[in-house]
């Protein structure tokens, strides 16, 4: 295989990896894709339930890829164990475009306030809380490119944590929605909150060669069939093939980063698809291959430089893992509580909700739990389409565990005569000195490489804001008639929404990444994953990691054109 070289060499192809792919390429650089997985198109995307949530089709077999993930049991003991053993696993995606194939694409931003949690609401004992090195008002205009460049769905109306935006509306008018979500906006008036529509990185007119969205009803963890949902692949990827200079290498598993004696990387290395070492060189290189294998890769990628890992002379890859606080509820709605016409429409095939309550993304009026403290956000949904989980739910009444026709007629009743509706909630995971990517010396993956050990601590703090927020979002559910509402508000992390262990910041004794996101000991190294966030704010992290991205590609334009124009001179 050629080693030719390169401008650039990007490990991953997700939505850290996608603005970038898409921006170089389109402004003439040559531009190679390593990514780990297979390139699916989007013929190869089902809505079977079993191929796309119940096996490892899009994610990696745990026989050959797994992780160790370390916790603590029920006395506070920490205990290790391998993801093959436990049968749950850390993968969310591995193929061209990575897990933005599957996300739900709830596209929040972080408000201004979250980029200065330290000085907004001060420390926290026990949590690692640091500002941003970055504005919101510098990420503004790259919020406002992917809602363009990407397609957003939605509508902004206000409210009171509204952040300042420089344009007034979404380019994409708002999703169709079941009638259910009006009745979420009248569950809240009652209670003098303001519940909003609810942006979506999921496009309802035409775009490009995409089509929009169907209304399939079955979209997270669902690869999109219509190219609707925004996907690194879709909306940016295919685009930047389109112009000749954007090479992709699909079941290409890098291994190492190698660096010359000057500290700058010199050549990447990975199994191709009959796992034979291969290598290739670029002039800069961008690693995006999802947190916990990214600080993997630059803790496996050791050197005379760099013996404890490349860009890891200070101790600090691999620290802060976050994820997102919070968690979930959901109650029933019997049908038999409707009128005839409610129930037709409740009942219609249409699970879009897209309503968002933002009234406590800052709390203040809850003096139980201090004067002012970090909130978050609180998403209505009703429950996915999938008939699994359904038919799971059926198997108990209370407590009792259901057999033959208890069990028929539980089921019937389940899926004729009522529908869940869910809240999700998110707030920050306060990053702390439990929760970090560190190699498994012991455990390999089938290439005889260490794998990511995963340490899984959480701050008690996540809990008192997750519930806290639950008691509002019960309050709504009640009002829309929802009865037998359970929540489940705990330290276990969504594995989906996983970010840190690279944080960027202007001190490189503290951090890994500087302010735009390049190594601080290595001049030719960017991490654009969600590694690079500090915290995690009360959203999902994919719209900003799209955004960041954006801004990181025209720094790594910027420097590019520099180095060629000097070039040009000598």
């Amino acid at each position: 295989m050629s080693n030719a070289k390169y401008d650039i060499c990007i490990v991953g192809s997700g939505a850290g990896a996608g603005p970038i792919i898409y921006e170089l390429s389109k402004a003439g650089f040559k531009v190679l894709v390593l990514e780990k997985g297979p390139w699916l198109k989007t013929k190869d995307f089902t809505k079977d339930e079993m191929t796309a949530t119940r096996r490892d089709a899009y994610t990696p077999h745990l026989k050959d890829e797994r992780h160790v993930v370390e916790k603590k049991d029920s006395k506070g003991k920490w205990y290790a164990q391998s993801t093959e053993d436990t049968g749950s696993d850390l993968w969310n995606g591995s193929c061209v475009g990575g897990s933005s194939n599957f996300m739900s694409a709830y596209f929040h931003r972080l408000k201004p306030k979250d980029f200065r949690l330290k000085s907004e609401y001060g420390p926290i004992e026990g949590a690692n809380i640091v500002d941003w090195p970055i504005t919101y008002d510098e990420l503004e205009p790259y919020y406002t490119k992917v809602e363009e460049i990407i397609g957003v769905s939605g509508k902004v109306l206000p409210h009171k944590n509204l952040e300042p935006r420089s344009t007034p509306d979404y380019p994409y008018p708002p999703l169709k929605t079941n009638i259910v979500a009006d009745w979420f906006v009248e569950g809240g008036k009652k209670e003098g909150f303001n519940i909003v529509p609810a942006a979506r990185g999921i496009i309802s007119e035409p775009k490009d060669k995409r089509q929009p969205c169907y209304h399939s009803n079955y979209c997270g963890s669902f690869g999109c069939s219509s190219d609707a949902k925004a996907s690194s692949r879709a909306a940016l990827i295919n685009i930047a093939l389109d112009t000749g200079n954007c090479e992709i290498r699909p079941d290409s598993k890098v291994f190492k980063l190698e660096n010359d004696s000057t500290g700058n990387i010199s050549k990447v290395w990975y199994y191709d698809f009959n796992d034979m070492k291969q290598s290739v060189e670029a002039d800069i290189f961008v690693v995006a291959c999802q947190a916990i294998e990214t600080a993997r890769l630059l803790l496996m990628s050791k050197s005379d430089e760099f013996p404890n890992g490349i860009g890891n002379n200070n101790g600090q890859v691999g620290k802060n893992l976050i994820f997102a606080g919070g968690g979930a509820g959901s109650g029933s709605i019997r049908f038999d509580q409707l009128s005839t016409e409610d129930r037709a429409k409740f009942d219609a095939p249409l699970t879009f909700v897209n309503q968002t309550l933002l009234d406590f993304y800052e709390i203040d009026n809850a003096p139980e739990l201090g004067e002012r403290l970090k909130g978050g956000t609180i998403d209505f949904l009703i429950e996915h389409a999938n008939p699994m989980p359904k038919a799971f739910r059926s198997k108990y009444k209370g407590n009792t565990l259901l057999y033959g026709s208890a069990l028929k007629e539980n089921l019937k009743d389940y899926f004729t005569e009522q529908k869940r509706v869910r809240y999700e909630i998110f707030c920050d995971w306060l990053p702390t000195d439990n929760c970090n990517v560190s190699l498994d010396e012991t455990v390999k993956d089938k290439w005889n490489d260490p794998v990511g050990k995963v340490k899984l601590g959480y701050h008690e703090h996540d809990l008192i804001v997750g519930n806290y927020l639950a008691e509002q979002a019960e309050k709504v559910m009640k009002n829309v008639g929802a009865i037998d509402i359970n929540r489940s508000i705990n330290g276990n992390p969504p594995t989906n929404l996983i970010a840190g262990g690279c944080r960027f910041g202007n001190d490189p004794e503290t951090t890994v990444l500087d302010k735009n996101c390049k190594a601080h000991e290595v001049n030719n190294l960017y991490v654009t994953d969600g590694s690079f966030m500090p915290t995690g704010g009360s959203v999902p992290h994919t719209f900003t990691i799209y955004a960041n991205s954006f801004r990181v590609a025209d720094k790594l334009i910027e420097r590019l054109r520099m180095t060629s124009d000097l070039e040009s001179i000598g």
